[in-house]
């Protein structure tokens, strides 16, 4: 006896036991739907067996690896399940015949679990979709996860749409239309989505902000790489390895700093000064001059400003007995054209950059001596101790040049003054 052959044999016996024909035919037909109901389960896990077990074989054999991204994002997992949906809606009518109020449920059932099948699909399929354009180099300037987001909100409202239509036993047209209504409503529920699609746009389209971009945004304490950008939110992984979320709005209506630009460009800016105690300023004496020309960076500069000067004081008469007449070098001047000397020779920094060696305007803490270049190295790290080594070296200069770097008198500057004598 075959499995099929089971509700009939159910209702002879029912029927032999003396149960009226209606009830052993209704019983048959439950039988009949309760097996066909096991069949098609054992059917799906016997279908989802073979078709995953050749899919991963596929996958893995290829070479390519949107295949990849299909197995490991479930694609083909919810797309079998439509195979249980089908096999039912399609033998159900034959089972449940007697049952036409059971049937219309069973339906009903299957319909809208077709309706979250598909869902499930999309979104699954929108996901392999995501990671696949990852792998492509436009995906870097070119984000598309809000977009998807989009795409999946949208199919997932036409699918509520469509489920409570099936409830209420009405056309999804008649429900769109009473829509209008609850307008004020939708937008303000989707307020952000709406705010972040527009936004999206513009920063696609102006190409403002990328993943992987370095961006400061003192309004969040945002300072870090964006990790990701999508509908509604960007994260940001500061420094400190905090993660930082901003509204995607935020990014167009409000100012924010982004570093790709300086990473493009090959070299990192370096703005940094020393004071300078302007009490140690001073014009060169020809002692002083025969000591710095032992410098071999400024030497030929010392030579050649001298012979400029002396012809100028000798063009114009000057009296020399007199230091502030005419021309004259300073001990400062000499420095800052060592400080240039020593950049220009440094490995490390861009020639072909911004390069400026000045000096700023005087304050109470000295005179600010600044330099404006570029590093070539642009990792932090690297960075940093680039500009360290700098300073370290004409921290250390400036006495050579009979200088003195500024700063305020500490507790051990008093302490040298000794013990105050009493009045």
């Amino acid at each position: 006896m075959t499995l099929l052959q089971i509700g009939t044999r159910v209702k002879e016996l029912l029927s032999q036991w003396g149960f009226s024909d209606d009830f052993s035919a209704g019983m048959r037909d439950v039988t009949d739907f309760i097996i066909a109901f096991a069949l098609i389960v054992l059917s799906y896990y016997v279908i989802k067996y073979l078709v995953l077990g050749l899919a991963r074989r596929i996958s893995r054999r290829s070479s390519t690896t949107w295949d990849d991204a299909l197995y490991t994002k479930r694609v083909f997992h919810k797309a079998l399940l439509f195979v249980p949906g089908l096999l039912l809606s399609s033998i159900a009518p034959y089972t449940l015949d007697e049952f036409p109020s059971a049937l219309a449920w069973v339906m009903k059932a299957t319909q809208i679990y077709m309706v979250f099948v598909t869902l499930a699909t999309v979104n699954a399929f929108l996901n392999a979709l995501y990671e696949i354009y990852q792998g492509f180099e436009v995906s870097k300037s070119k984000p598309i996860k809000g977009y998807l987001q989009v795409v999946k909100i949208i199919f997932v409202v036409v699918g509520v749409i469509i489920v409570i239509s099936m409830f209420l036993g009405k056309s999804p047209v008649f429900l769109l239309g009473g829509l209008g209504a609850f307008s004020a409503v939708l937008l303000l529920v989707f307020k952000d989505p709406i705010l972040g699609f527009v936004a999206g746009i513009q920063i696609s389209a102006n190409d403002m902000v990328r993943p992987g971009d370095w961006i400061v945004m003192g309004k969040s304490g945002a300072d870090g790489v964006v990790t990701d950008i999508s509908l509604t939110t960007v994260k940001v992984q500061n420094w400190d390895k905090t993660i930082t979320t901003i509204p995607t709005y935020s990014l167009v209506s409000e100012s924010f700093v982004n570093w790709r630009g300086m990473e493009e460009s090959g070299g990192r800016r370096i703005k940094r000064s020393i004071n300078i105690d302007m009490n140690s300023v001073k014009f060169c004496s020809p002692e002083m001059l025969e000591k710095f020309q032992k410098i071999s960076l400024v030497k030929d500069y010392i030579q050649e400003m001298e012979k400029v000067l002396d012809d100028y004081n000798n063009i114009q008469g000057i009296d020399d007995s007199v230091l502030v007449n005419g021309r004259r070098q300073t001990n400062l001047g000499v420095f800052r054209a060592y400080f240039e000397a020593y950049l220009r020779n440094n490995p490390n920094i861009r020639q072909d950059m911004t390069f400026l060696v000045r000096q700023l305007q005087p304050a109470e803490s000295g005179i600010p001596i600044e330099i404006y270049v570029f590093s070539k190295e642009q990792e932090w790290a690297v960075y940093e101790n680039i500009q360290s080594d700098i300073f370290d070296h004409i921290l250390a200069s400036v006495p050579e040049f009979e200088l003195q770097v500024f700063q305020n008198p500490s507790g051990a500057d008093f302490r040298k003054l000794g013990p105050l004598s009493e009045a």
